[in-house]
């Protein structure tokens, strides 16, 4: 109910923000011999501003804003939000080329200042979707991405702000003039937040890799120790951000998964596979090496969710938060029914499943299946993908009474949830944690 609460407030706060630029159209003196287009047209204009400016607070990583839904919902939300709010702002100079019939605002040497920064943000806003959308298509590397996406996102919200000044006239009266104030300064402290405060925060409590374990599969676990400071607490399931450095100021950080037990007091670790530019060379990462963590985040953990049980679909790399789960559960001393499906293409590229079978004898409720794409020779196991009828196999006699988290690569989530509705599971109870946060 806490989280429930929480999550309808920001929501609110959310919209109420969004909206609340409109004000300046229809309260106080307007223009005169406007039509409804154009105010139509000023109306959009300012709420796609809004919402745009609301991005640098959903990025932030604010962690009373991510408790009720957890980081990478917040993320997601913030990648199909930007699609809608590009749209609205896009539909503002639309409606303007409807009204007049006329294409000579592209005649940019003939226009005002105002026009420019309008046209010079839109087509920031254009790159920005495009790089983000495509990042992989052009070949961008993450790193490379950020800078650009950031630098972007102010040049456009800096050009929109001053195509509203040039326009002038919404900021005729002092609380326009105080509205508008607030919205930029809101929108720079975020970004001091981001860059400057947040870093000295993590400065004053770094890492150090204590060792690295080859877990075969070009899977390696970090395991990070703190220097002079206690660590975090956290839940298991949850993610951190890692930057390997010297110094928190650097643009390089990188979303993974804590592998450990929640009720580990001495380290933390993370399991992490070699799929990157930066995760290729994790291996060798030397001991000793110091590193900033920025969290814990998310809501993927059955500690957030009570149940008479618990069934976890995991599908190759995806097994990270989960095995962290078992650790924690096993810790516990927990007795509760617990259902493992793990998915892959080969049983060598199932990371830990030699420590899952000595998790069997922990806990004694445990009951795992392995499901290959390509067995071996003599493999009497399961084979193919998990689909509606393997679930079905696995459910307890009450099904609703347990708690379902996945995962793995998207489209297997995608599959699996649908599978899970398939054999009548609320969508209420399953939870999906993504890797591709960007």
């Amino acid at each position: 109910m806490k989280h429930f609460i929480q999550g309808f407030f920001w929501l609110g706060a959310y919209v109420f923000v969004s909206l609340l630029p409109l004000f300046v159209v229809f309260i106080g003196a307007r223009p005169a011999g406007r039509d409804f287009v154009t105010e139509l047209s000023v109306a959009l204009g300012f709420v796609g501003l809004a919402m745009i400016g609301l991005q640098f607070f959903l990025t932030a990583r604010i962690r009373l804003v991510e408790a009720p839904y957890g980081l990478d919902v917040i993320l997601r939300f913030h990648r199909e939000i930007s699609l809608a709010a590009v749209g609205i702002i896009l539909a503002h100079p639309a409606l303007i080329l409807w009204r007049d019939r006329s294409f000579e605002i592209f005649n940019l040497p003939a226009q005002p200042p105002r026009v420019w920064f309008a046209t010079i943000s839109t087509l920031a806003l254009v790159a920005i979707i495009a790089t983000s959308l495509w990042r992989q298509v052009l070949k961008l590397e993450y790193e490379t991405w950020r800078i650009l996406h950031g630098t972007l996102a102010i040049v456009a919200l800096g050009f929109a702000l001053g195509h509203v000044i040039g326009v002038g006239h919404y900021i005729a009266n002092l609380w326009q003039q105080l509205l508008w104030t607030l919205m930029v300064a809101v929108s720079v402290g975020v970004l001091l937040y981001i860059r400057v405060f947040k870093p000295l925060a993590m400065k004053r409590t770094p890492w150090r890799v204590d060792q690295v374990r080859d877990e075969g599969g070009d899977v390696w676990t970090l395991q990070c120790v703190p220097e002079d400071h206690e660590g975090f607490d956290f839940s298991a399931g949850q993610f951190a951000w890692l930057t390997l450095s010297e110094s928190p100021y650097i643009i390089e950080e990188h979303p993974f998964s804590i592998s450990s037990s929640a009720l580990e007091d001495d380290y933390v670790e993370f399991t992490i596979k070699e799929l990157g530019n930066f995760t290729r060379h994790i291996g060798k990462v030397p001991p000793g090496q110091r590193l900033y963590i920025d969290g814990p985040y998310g809501a993927f953990s059955f500690e957030r969710y009570p149940a008479a049980g618990y069934m976890f679909i995991a599908g190759g790399i995806g097994i990270t938060p989960i095995i962290s789960m078992l650790r924690t559960l096993r810790d516990y001393g927990d007795t509760r029914p617990l259902t493992l499906l793990f998915a892959g293409a080969r049983l060598e590229n199932l990371t830990f499943v030699d420590e899952i079978e000595e998790l069997k004898q922990q806990l004694p409720h445990l009951q795992t299946t392995y499901v290959l794409e390509h067995p071996p020779d003599g493999w009497d196991g399961e084979v193919g993908f998990v689909d509606a009828e393997l679930i079905d196999e696995h459910l307890s006699d009450y099904p609703w009474r347990n708690q379902y988290f996945l995962c793995g690569p998207m489209p297997m989530l995608i599959n699996v949830e649908q599978a899970l509705m398939e054999v009548g599971v609320s969508h209420t109870h399953i939870h999906a944690e993504l890797f591709n946060l960007v």
